[in-house]
This record gives structure tokens, sequence and C-alpha cells, in this order.
């Protein structure tokens, strides 16, 4: 890993004091932040490090997707205008029945194109054929969180837990430093509670969270309380599965027990406004977990129910979509996007301690937007405008981990022609009669 300087930026740390820094120098070495200020000594021209003038920009944490099903890229477009009972179940569920560990590794690449394209630098992904997931992070650069999904009434359900503890003992701090691992119960509704004891007592095993969904809509809701008398997050707690670093994915069908339930547990939770809306799922109250100091990050779900990738848009969205449920244009201000979009989202993966800000020490992911286009002017106020105006093509360059990742908008890591070419072969052959 080489010496890098970022020279001259705009610096939205996201610290705890929010700090903003202009002409801000920053001092990369190895996958580490390890200087910051103004006018830091420039290398000698005999000296490797790289030097990334900044001057007019913005340098800001990379993006962080709480919540995605990133080989779902293959799927883009193919099943849309359904309701999600309807849409799992005719289209999707038969569809990944086909799917080859091939086409997950193919279809993950693709998604780390989009999401490096726009910002993110690490994602929350929960699939199948992890082990190809892990491989295309691997290859890309960037930084992930990775379950296996576990249905806990399919047939070999013991064997697929078997999986994904083996994903866990293989890659959980692989790629230097790049992977962590999680257990993937998809959702109360697929994994009773009895499979959930047994996902429990493993994660404990292996020292790692748990990643799912979790009352997403009201039918899981209802059927949850026919079944078991409870609310989903209230069966979920009376198992012991909070005991567990918990990331739960929508959390859009909750009463105020519940998000005292989730508060007092420390649960980090996936918001996925575009997702939810196109599924007609619901609105999440995002506001009022919020007040109860609940890290909400924001995830982009699948590129099948999205329909993609674009962490500024759902940024975006997330701001936008609670101003008019509650009819308060105060609600969500656009710095608390900004920070669900990063520095919540890190939290709720359980790495906040290692990304979400711009501060010596922490990991060096970084992305730099070029803000010298005219969406972006005047320059009234630059937090606004990251958040109302911009578009994920005004990211130049991402750093993770140390390593430029896109450099003025090219990919460094991956060869984009080829993957396109591959995954549009590979999903003719998913979706064929």
């Amino acid at each position: 890993m080489s010496e890098i300087l970022i020279s001259g930026a705009t610096a939205l740390t996201l610290d705890s004091q929010n700090s903003i820094i202009e002409d801000c120098d920053i001092r990369i070495s190895r996958d580490r932040i390890v200087m910051m200020g103004r006018n830091l000594a420039r290398p000698s021209p005999s000296d490797s490090s790289t030097v990334i003038d900044a001057r007019g920009k913005v340098v800001l944490p990379g993006f962080v997707n709480a919540h995605t099903h990133a080989s779902m890229t293959l799927f883009r477009g193919y099943a849309d205008d359904l309701p999600l009972a309807e849409w799992l179940e005719t289209r999707i569920w038969p569809a990944e029945a086909r799917l080859t560990k091939e086409d997950v590794y193919w279809g993950a690449l693709l998604s780390c194109i989009e999401m490096i394209r726009s910002g993110i630098t690490t994602f929350a992904d929960q699939y199948f054929f992890m082990d190809q997931v892990a491989e295309a992070v691997k290859l890309s650069g960037m930084r992930a969180a990775l379950s296996r999904g576990l249905i806990g009434i399919a047939p070999g359900s013991d064997a697929s837990l078997d999986e994904g503890s083996e994903l866990c003992a293989t890659w959980h701090r692989a790629a230097n430093d790049r992977i962590t691992t999680m257990l993937g119960p998809h959702a109360i509704y697929t994994c009773p509670p009895d499979y959930l004891e047994k996902v429990i007592e493993r994660a404990r095993q292996l020292n790692v969270g748990l990643h799912i969904h979790v009352s997403e809509t009201q039918k899981e809701v209802r059927e949850c309380i026919e079944k078991y008398g409870k609310s989903p997050v209230a069966i979920l707690d009376d198992i012991g599965l909070f005991e567990v670093p918990t990331l739960a994915a929508h959390v859009v069908h909750v009463s105020q027990d519940d998000m005292e339930i989730l508060a007092r547990n420390h649960v980090g939770v996936a918001h996925n406004p575009t997702s939810n809306l196109k599924l007609a799922s619901g609105i999440a109250p995002v506001p009022e977990m919020l007040e109860r100091g609940i890290s909400v990050g924001i995830g982009t779900d699948g590129a099948a129910s999205n329909n993609n990738l674009d962490m500024v848009e759902e940024m975006r969205l997330a701001a936008l979509i609670h101003k008019a449920a509650s009819g308060d244009p105060t609600v969500i201000p656009a710095f608390t996007s900004l920070r669900m979009a990063i520095t919540y989202g890190a939290m709720a993966l359980g790495l906040g301690h290692e990304i979400g800000s711009i501060e010596p020490g922490k990991k060096a992911d970084l992305i730099i937007f070029d803000t010298d286009r005219p969406h972006m002017h005047p320059e009234h106020d630059i937090i606004s405008h990251l958040v109302y105006s911009a578009h994920a093509d005004d990211v130049s360059t991402v750093i993770i981990n140390g390593e430029v990742v896109m450099k003025e908008r090219k990919i460094l890591t991956l060869d984009e022609k080829e993957i396109l070419r591959e995954v549009d072969r590979r999903a003719k052959r998913l979706i064929s009669p």
C-alpha cells in the first residue's frame, strides 16, 4: 500500500464536532488516515507517494450501503411492479433457483462497479454462494460485511447454517481486513424461533453479528402476531436474538414498544426508502427511531427492487420522504441524511470505530466530489448541495483502505466492459422460459 496526500480539499469530516475544514490536506499511510490539516509537507520528487490535487473539491468519508443483495443486479428490471410476496414467490425465487456460483460472482462484480461509481465504499450483503461474493469484493477493493442468507423452513437449512459458518471462518477480516462477516437469517417468517435459536448460538460461537429482515410489511407483522402472539421485534427479543449484535433491515411496521426494544438492545437499522416505496411496503418511522438514539443507516436493497445502487439518490429520498409523510419540512434535515448514509450506517454494521468519519487513526475510506458543476453552484451550503443537488457521477475519486479504487471516474480494479458483457449473457439464461 502506498502513501497518499490529498491536497487542498474542503473536508467534511463527520467527526463528533461536525468539523468542516477548508483547504485541508489529508495524509494516508497504508490503510489509515495518519494526519490532516493545512499545508502539510509535500512529498519529495523522489518519493513514491501519490498526490491528489483536490482544490475546489469536497472530500468526505465513503458511503455505507447498509443493506443490499449485491448479485440481484442480475434481475434488474425483471420483475417490477408487483407486491413483495408475489414478487418473491412467483418471479425472484424461481429465477434464483437457476443461479450458479459463477452467476453470483459476476452479478456481485457488476454491483461493485455500480456502488463504487456512486461513492459507496462499504456494503452489507446477504445472499448465497457468498464465497464468490467475497472473491468479487476482494478483487474490487471494496469493504463489505457479508452474510449467507438462511431460510430455516427450506430443506437443508442446517447445511446452509454450516455454509454461513464456514464463510465466517474463512473470510472474516480477510482481503486486507476489508471483509467482515455475519450470519444472515432471512426473517421471522422464513426462520422459525427454534431455527433462530440455532443461529444465535452459532453466532455466539463465531463471535459475529446477525443480518436479518425485520417487520418489512404489514402482512409479515400480522401473520407473526397471529402465529406467535407478538410482533417480530418482540419475538426476536424474547429468544435473545438482539443479545447478539444485529443489523435489522427495513423495520417499517414497528410500534413504540418495538422501537424501545431496538434502542435498548442497540440494534442497527438499515432504512431502504426506494425499495420500500417500490414494493409498497410502507415508510419506516425513521425520525422516531433517530430520536431514540437508534443507529439508522441507509441501504439500497437489491437492484431487483430499487432498481439501482445509487447512494446519492437514496440519501436524497431518505431526506425527502419523511418530510412528506410527517408534513414537517424540518424532519430529516440534509446533514442528518448525510450522516445516515455514512456514519450511522458504519455504526449499524458495527464498524463505527473504523470508518464513517475523517479522523487520524480511522481507515482511509474516502470519496472526492467534483463540485465544479452547474447544479452545485452557487456555493451557499455544500451539505445541502450534496444531499439535494448532487448526482452520483459527481464522485470523481474513491479511496478504500488506503488504495485508489476509482480515479477521475475510471475504476482501476475491475474490467468494466468485460463484466457488462458477461452479466448480460448470464442474465438472459436466468430468465429464459
